[in-house]
């Protein structure tokens, strides 16, 4: 019996990929560490499937090393590791059970152990009347859910899922969470792409953000939030356009009575208030905290 690791960490140090002349992935480092959600985001041909291809092992590295729990990744490392394929990777004419049966055996479960943890996990996706039919007959969320069961049942050592919520409806987006919530409660680490920022931003303790095959941000929400500027809102008993003319301010956005601005002098917050409050009524002056869409369009621009 293998054994399992807790608080693992995988470690990303200076992949690099070409393709001809494209530079797919150029010196991408990060880490997974154990017990939390990474979230990889980033536009298509950003190089996430490359690098989580590479992290596999199922791409040779051109530059870079994965670690391990500080050693290199080896084949057995690997073959603990729940991993989701971009391209899906089941066997449309082979019934459900079966296939998964087939898949956990492979992975060195007993038939036994095997089907009752394919079983567990069909119901928890509403899917064990289902476990008869083959893999097409069934919706493409359906097909999707079924993968995600093939990553997950065999209590794996780290998770690596790339887009594992395409094409899934918001209740079962919330079954994949708890099942991913279990895992990173066991003190494994989790690594999957999203294009669905919001989703991420719900999920993830952690982010990486790739923008032309290289790393442009990475740590948690609320560190990505603290890099960026400190924008306001100042709020309006009357019209706002006068606040372009005051020194000391670099507006975003007017809208009628409310301005979107940063103070860029020391003192300019409190001359800017001043001068509302002679014009008349402050309705509201906050501190806004950018949402993740708006972080990620600054450091991917």
């Amino acid at each position: 019996m293998t054994q399992r690791h807790h608080g693992s960490v995988i470690e990303v140090d200076g992949l690099s990929r070409s393709f001809g002349d494209l530079k797919a992935v150029d010196d991408v480092s990060f880490t997974v560490p154990g017990g939390l959600m990474t979230g990889f985001v980033g536009g298509n041909g950003a190089g996430k499937t490359t690098s989580m291809r590479m992290i596999m092992g199922l791409l040779a590295t051109h530059a870079g090393e994965v670690r391990w729990d500080g050693r290199p990744m080896t084949a057995a490392d690997r073959r603990n590791v729940g991993y989701m394929p971009e391209e899906r990777g089941l066997y449309p004419k082979q019934k459900v059970l079966d296939q998964l049966v087939y898949l956990g055996e492979l992975s060195g479960m007993t038939p036994g152990s095997a089907k009752a943890a394919v079983m567990d996990n069909l119901a928890r996706f509403g899917l064990e009347d289902r476990s008869g039919e083959k893999v097409e007959k069934l919706s493409l969320g359906n097909q999707q859910r079924v993968q995600i069961i093939a990553a997950l049942m065999t209590t794996p050592d780290a998770l690596i899922l790339d887009e594992p919520f395409s094409g899934l409806d918001p209740q079962a987006v919330d079954s994949m969470v708890d099942l991913l919530r279990e895992h990173t409660a066991r003190g494994i680490p989790v690594l999957f792409s999203s294009h669905q920022l919001e989703l991420v931003e719900r999920l993830c303790d952690r982010l990486v953000v790739l923008a032309k095959g290289r790393v442009v941000a990475a740590g948690t929400v609320s560190e990505l939030r603290s890099g960026g500027p400190e924008r306001y809102r100042l709020t309006l008993g009357g019209d706002a356009g006068w606040v372009r003319d005051h020194r000391g301010i670099h507006v975003h956005d007017v809208d009628g009575t409310t301005a979107l601005l940063e103070f860029v002098d020391a003192g300019a917050r409190t001359s800017l208030l001043r001068a509302a409050v002679d014009r008349g009524d402050v309705v509201d002056f906050a501190r806004q905290v950018p949402a993740l869409s708006e972080i990620y369009r600054e450091v991917t621009a």
